[in-house]
Parts: C-alpha cells; sequence; structure tokens
C-alpha cells in the first residue's frame, strides 16, 4: 500500500465507487454490472464501508440489522456485530427452515420472491435494511413490505451502490422509506 495514499485524506464514496467493478452486457446484453466482489476483496475499501456505515448507525436507537439475500449477507452481519446488534435474514424462497412470510416482486429482468422466519422479529423493533445496490427497488421494497408485516419500523434502508437512473431509489423515497446510499453510478 503506497504511503502517500495512507497520508491524503480520501473521500470514501468516491474511494469505494472506485474499487468497484463495471461488467458491461452481464447478466444480458445492455447491462452494466456493477461488481461489488473488488471492494470486498480490498481490506482497505471493505473496512471503509463498514465503518462508513457504522458512523451513521452507531447513535440510532436500533434493535436489528435486516439483509436480503444474498449479498446483504455480506454486509448486514459485519454491521450488526460493529453495532452489537442482531441480525435477520431476508432470504430467497425456499431457503429458510421454519414458518415463514413471503412476498413477491419484479426484478429489473424477472420475478423473485423473498422470505423472512415469522418470528424474525416483533411489533416495534427498529431495523436498518440493507443490501448491495438499488436498481428498481423491488427487493428493497419486498424486504420492507415483509419486515412491516411483522409490525417492525424500518428506520432506514442503505446499500453501497444506488442506480438512480432505474428510479429504485425514487420509488423507495416515495414509498415513505429513507435510504443511504454510499456511492451512485449514472446508467445500468
Amino acid at each position: 500500500m503506497s504511503s502517500v495514499l495512507l497520508n491524503q485524506a480520501i473521500d470514501p464514496a468516491e474511494f469505494l465507487k472506485q474499487t468497484i467493478r463495471t461488467v458491461p452486457d452481464w447478466p444480458k446484453p445492455g447491462i452494466m454490472f456493477r461488481d461489488i466482489t473488488p471492494l470486498f476483496q480490498n481490506r482497505r475499501a471493505l473496512r471503509i464501508l463498514i465503518d462508513v456505515m457504522v458512523q451513521r448507525y452507531i447513535d440510532s436507537d436500533l434493535d436489528y440489522i435486516a439483509g436480503l439475500d444474498a449479498r446483504g449477507f455480506i454486509i448486514g452481519p459485519i454491521l450488526a456485530y460493529e453495532l452489537s446488534l442482531g441480525f435477520i435474514p431476508i432470504r430467497k424462497q425456499g431457503k429458510l427452515p421454519f414458518e415463514t412470510v413471503s412476498e413477491s416482486y419484479q426484478l429489473e429482468y424477472g420475478h423473485a420472491t423473498v422470505e423472512i422466519h415469522a418470528d424474525a422479529c416483533k411489533p416495534g423493533d427498529r431495523i436498518v435494511l440493507v443490501d448491495d445496490l438499488i436498481a428498481t427497488g423491488g427487493t428493497m421494497m419486498a424486504g420492507k413490505i415483509l419486515l412491516e408485516k411483522l409490525g417492525a419500523e424500518i428506520v432506514e434502508a442503505a446499500a453501497i451502490i444506488d442506480l438512480p437512473g432505474l428510479g429504485g431509489s425514487h420509488r423507495l423515497r416515495e414509498s415513505g422509506l429513507p435510504l443511504f446510499t454510499v456511492c451512485e453510478f449514472d446508467g445500468e
């Protein structure tokens, strides 16, 4: 690691954005896939990401962090641990072994259903919902609906990346869900 980099103040959002790889035409032509794998592989980037999120929520009155399958499962437990909170997984359909509540939604390129254990939280629990990115907002909206079905209060939704051109962040905010994203990319 360069000593110059260590001695310079950096913009966390810009630094993290630079670690994210863009893969054109995946999973289908015309899609610019934002791959966060390099961010997770870079120890400095992962530390900065978690530090940004911990600082945002350190003084919040929270009960849980809920993470959306699958990349919300990477960020969520780390954040929950750092904040001394529990973690709630929101899984793809058919992956949870106990009684579940489900919600179907539309993706950028298909349909999906997510589930949560029926006893994952109780009415009044205060939760931050996390995922890797906001595209059309369908997955995050489904997570919000599931948690609300159980009576939880979603304090905020958080993601690493916002793709504002796809309208998801606007849709989520219009639904009344406060939203925090670390960086954004224009286009898909």
